[in-house]
């Protein structure tokens, strides 16, 4: 009788360790299932390690920027579209982390829980539409190509949806060179730099100070500041400016970008206000695009305590300071939308072979940056820049509201970073934009004419 009942245990003990397994396995299948699939050794959908079975791309318009054609993947005809467009499709190795191929490999190959890949074997997968247009991308490649490094985002900041996304180095993934790893040109060519790359970002970081400035110091429009070609703080390092400037009001030393001025406005502001406005504008974190592709996260480094003339050098952009191009354009979509920044897309849709839309939804917010009254005001200074210092005729008809930025990086090849960032502020065009080139000139001169070119492009069309 003893000798049954511990048998009648014993499978009792089987019988739920068996359960608990097969509910383990139950349970990771359905979680996991995607990336056991998504394998480079998986033959049904790769080919050498290289992503075959997947479903069409197209950009905005419908120009096919990749497809599987007699299980080979082809890419647009265009070798211009193949290279701007390469960061925004990826590559079929998956180097190109941020790439749809890579990131939405599961939803192109067309997997489910219960059907796995065998519609993919067959050929039936899903096509993605992308919220990119190809013709704007190529205009922003070429405007690029003749630089070191850079990149090109274009976002509609009433939509989110972003409409340029060009990163450079680039290279022709239908015919990919075979010396990559060894020649300086492809240096760091599978990075998305407008995602994924941290700068310094010289000037440009004067918005920030002058929104901390209009929502901390009350008279600061009344006030005049002395320029006299440098501000000495006192102790450390003076911090030179760009001009002798004079006496200089706070609109126009934006415009003029006076180093003095805004140095001493930083160092009044103090390291805690500072670092809460950074935060506050969203520069300290990532940016989600479509809900999967994730940017890097900005740096501040300010603190209490810290020297005047660290303060200084911080509030003029030239600290130690590092942000992501998304994140400046997130902010400056935030300026041209009354100071709220929207959900930032790259998918339109994705459709089975048949044609029928599939569900496809990430959370769609608006996220308040600022007040709308200091958004206003934000807003009138950078068109201020514009029609006093950059010129409209060099932007006809455009309605730009913008702030270049020169980051001088000290390194053993030291270079300049040009920045260009800003908004078109037009209804019927709501486009921020951010133009980044490494080793070019200044701001304005380097990577305005670039932002001109693109967003001519683009309302022309």
């Amino acid at each position: 009788m003893k000798m049954i009942t511990r048998r009648g245990l014993f499978l009792i003990a089987l019988i739920v360790a068996f359960l608990g397994c097969l509910g383990f396995l139950i349970y990771s299948f359905v979680t996991e299932g995607s990336d056991w699939v998504m394998k480079p050794y998986n033959s049904h959908i790769y080919y050498n390690g290289e992503l075959t079975g997947a479903g069409k791309i197209t950009d905005v318009n419908g120009r096919s920027l990749a497809e599987t054609v007699d299980g080979k993947r082809e890419y647009n005809d265009s070798a211009t579209t193949r290279r701007s467009t390469l960061h925004t499709v990826g590559d079929t190795k998956g180097f190109i982390s941020t790439g749809v191929q890579n990131v939405y490999e599961s939803e192109l190959t067309g997997y489910n829980i219960l059907m796995g890949i065998f519609r993919a074997a067959n050929g039936d997968t899903n096509d993605i539409e992308l919220t990119i247009d190809a013709d704007v991308c190529d205009v922003a490649y070429d405007a690029l190509k003749d630089y070191k490094a850079g990149c090109v985002g274009v976002v509609n900041y009433k939509t989110g949806d972003i409409v340029c996304m060009v990163s450079t180095p680039s290279y022709d993934v239908q015919n990919e060179p075979s010396n990559m790893d060894d020649d300086p040109e492809y240096e760091g060519v599978y990075i998305n730099r407008l995602l994924t790359g941290l700068y310094t970002p010289g000037s440009t970081f004067k918005i920030v100070t002058a929104i901390c400035a209009i929502e901390n110091i009350p008279d600061i429009y009344e006030r005049t500041f002395t320029c006299t070609g440098e501000y000495d703080p006192g102790s450390g390092t003076p911090i030179e400016c760009n001009a002798y400037h004079g006496e200089i009001n706070f609109e126009d030393a934006l415009a003029k970008s006076c180093n003095a001025t805004f140095a001493q406005i930083a160092i009044e502001l103090g390291p805690e206000k500072l670092a809460k406005t950074a935060e506050q504008l969203g520069l300290t974190s990532n940016v989600a695009v479509s809900g999967d592709i994730m940017s890097s996260t900005g740096r501040f480094f300010l603190e209490d305590g810290d020297a005047d003339d660290y303060v200084g050098w911080t509030g003029i952009g030239q600290g130690d300071t590092l942000v992501s191009p998304i994140a400046m354009l997130r902010m400056v979509g935030a300026i041209a939308n009354d100071g709220k920044a929207v959900s930032y897309n790259l998918v339109n849709s994705f459709a089975n072979k048949a044609g029928k839309v599939l569900d496809f939804e990430f959370a769609k917010r608006e996220t308040p940056l600022i007040s709308s009254d200091t958004a206003s005001k934000i807003k009138s200074m950078l068109r201020y820049n514009v029609e006093e210092q950059y010129g409209d005729y060099n932007y006809e008809g455009l309605n730009l509201c913008a702030k270049s930025g020169t980051a001088q990086i000290d390194s053993v090849d030291s270079h300049n970073t040009a920045w260009f960032v800003g908004f078109m502020d037009d209804e019927e065009n709501p486009y921020a934009f951010v133009v980044l080139v490494e080793y070019g000139n200044s701001g304005s001169q380097t990577a305005g004419p670039i932002a001109n070119k693109v967003l001519q492009a683009l309302v022309n069309k």
